[in-house]
């Protein structure tokens, strides 16, 4: 088993290219789709390892992971400006194509398992883990489109009625995915591993899941999300993924690191104790490019000034009220470079470790002064909002490893003990039931690590405060978006989920577009606004209601046209 751990992902890629034609009328031309296959344990098992390949990551090769490159946020900039992702109908997306191919394969082994003559308890792993996956891709399919397709068995006669039916209710999908999770904690055999399946990813999973339909159910409106907020759902989502928080919590398997950061950059997760469930990547077999793009010469999508600004000072307060110089000017240091280690230093640690104390922009490059095992140094960098990202890079790669996009091998989470202490504190407060002891025992932890004095139930206010929520609500979404900021699209659809889409419009809050404060310093070939803060792009954003969901392909629409309209929005 040790051997199969190390070559997972690759052998995934494998197993996917032979398993495209399951997806055709007739499967059998290269997949033989026959009680033997699925009386086999070790061909089950092989072909149950190519659903890792739906967890990203830090990306296969050169493509673009879920880390550092979901910059449609208030978070980040792009030198090339994100806008929505769909600003109209496209005729076909693989956002739609790609999940329900993963489901139909998914829902291959689950049909195939039901006549097996394998055990009971080995086919009821392997149940759980298809249904574990297919929970996952409906979460995202819901998360982008709403209503869609419910799909419990391969659909093999191209004329069933099932195959143009109705859209499912996405409370109903919802419900499924919660069975399915609840089935797979209860049935993987794996306790717990860094890099299989195992119930404790499951429950990370619905700690996740669970919460996202809780807080989207509480705050979501007919007029924006096409169904009323529904207190009562809320209410269940938010205890189950309470219920699956504090069963790892309570399990005592995880800590966090000593240090924040340690989980992003590292060679080698398997025995971080952080770490639930991560993706392995294995020195000239699997790599990816992910610190090269936080240390090369391509202009790096930037930290914004809304996302500094987020950040609270050492004293535990914001910008409006803290009693610590909040100057965010830059300054010369002695090596005739512009620095802010002024404010970071008086700033939540995990600042420092997300972005260099030296800026750099056009006209200003800079080398990061971290050089590799063999003594050279990277390439000289710049950021379209002045401020960049360090946190993703790993000096420890020589650098042939670490400047190239299809070299680089360091490890990416998936799930980790950070986020599940988010979830819980969030969940609870959104409940009302949370107390200092449950505080304590979450967030406390992590402003902790951060030199961040402790959260109460009642902080003070801040005027920074607009998405018309408690002081501790904010406080708490505070402490989340600095804990995940550049992770895993995190940001996003928190914003969705909150009902807060609106806060990316950068006509309205324009110090999302907005980066370090050039008042005094050479601002030759930047734009800069009226108070002296470098404007990371000319483009702008606009938020439409419609862009709460995806729109539905015209291909899929035009496929059924009796059953299937389009998104709240998208036909005005």
């Amino acid at each position: 088993m040790k051997k199969s751990i190390l070559y997972i992902v690759a052998a995934s890629s494998l197993m996917l290219a032979s398993c495209d034609s399951m997806l055709d009328k007739n499967p059998r031309d290269t997949f033989s789709n026959n009680p033997e296959f699925w009386n086999n344990a070790e061909q089950v098992a092989s072909y149950s390892n190519g659903f890792y390949e739906n967890y990203v990551g830090y990306s296969n090769g050169s493509t673009y992971g879920w880390f550092f490159f979901k910059s449609l946020s208030d978070d980040q900039n792009n030198p090339d400006f994100d806008n929505w992702t769909f600003t109209t109908i496209p005729n076909t997306s693989a956002n739609w194509k790609d999940k329900f191919t993963a489901i139909r394969r998914i829902n291959y082994m689950l049909d195939g398992l039901k006549g097996s003559s394998l055990s009971e308890k080995t086919k009821a792993n392997y149940e759980a883990i298809g249904r574990m996956n297919r929970a996952w891709m409906y979460y995202q399919l819901v998360r982008e489109y709403g209503d869609v397709q419910w799909e419990e068995n391969v659909i093999l006669d191209p004329n069933d009625e099932a195959v143009y039916g109705e859209r499912t209710d996405r409370d109903v999908v919802m419900d499924k995915v919660l069975a399915d999770l609840d089935f797979a904690i209860e049935n993987i055999t794996t306790a717990s591993s860094k890099v299989l399946w195992s119930k404790d990813m499951a429950l990370a999973m619905k700690s996740d899941i669970c919460l996202w339909e809780g807080t989207f159910c509480k705050y979501r409106t007919a007029a924006e999300n096409g169904k009323a907020a529904d207190a009562t759902r809320a209410k269940k989502y938010l205890e189950e993924s309470v219920k699956a928080s504090e069963a790892i919590i309570n399990s005592r398997a995880y800590t966090l690191n000593a240090t924040y950061g340690s989980v992003y950059n590292s060679l080698d997760l398997k025995n971080n104790s952080e770490i639930i469930f991560s993706r392995h990547y294995e020195k000239d077999v699997l790599a990816h490019g992910l610190p090269d793009y936080c240390c090369g010469s391509t202009t790096q999508r930037g930290i914004s000034k809304d996302a500094i600004d987020a950040f609270l000072f050492l004293d535990g307060k914001p910008k409006a009220t803290t009693t610590l110089d909040p100057n965010d000017k830059v300054v010369k240091n002695e090596d005739n470079n512009y620095s802010i280690a002024h404010l970071l230093k008086n700033k939540d640690k995990r600042l420092s470790v997300l972005i260099d104390s030296i800026v750099c922009y056009n006209g200003h490059g800079w080398v990061r002064n971290e050089p590799s095992p063999d003594g050279a140094l990277p390439a000289e960098m710049t950021s379209c909002t002045g401020y960049t990202i360090k946190k993703y890079d790993q000096p420890a790669l020589p650098l042939y490893y670490r400047t190239n996009t299809t070299t680089c091998y360091t490890d990416a989470p998936l799930y980790w003990y950070a986020v599940i202490l988010l979830n819980e504190a969030e969940a609870k407060a959104e409940l009302g039931t949370i107390t200092e002891s449950d505080l304590d025992a979450t967030v406390n932890k992590l402003l902790n690590r951060a030199g961040l004095p402790a959260m109460t139930l009642t902080p003070e206010a801040d005027p920074a405060n607009n998405m018309n929520v408690s002081n501790l609500i904010w406080e708490i979404r505070r402490c989340r978006r600095c804990e995940l900021m550049c992770d895993n699209w995190y940001r996003y659809w928190d914003l969705v989920r909150w009902h807060q889409l609106d806060k990316l419009d950068s006509n309205e809050h324009p110090n999302i577009n907005r980066g370090i404060n050039l008042t005094g310093a050479d601002q030759t070939g930047v734009n800069v606004d009226a108070n002296g803060y470098m404007i990371a792009t000319s483009a702008t954003r606009s938020f439409n209601k419609k862009y709460y969901l995806y729109p539905i392909p015209t291909n899929e629409l035009n496929l059924n046209k009796d059953h299937m309209t389009q998104n709240l929005g998208w036909n005005e």
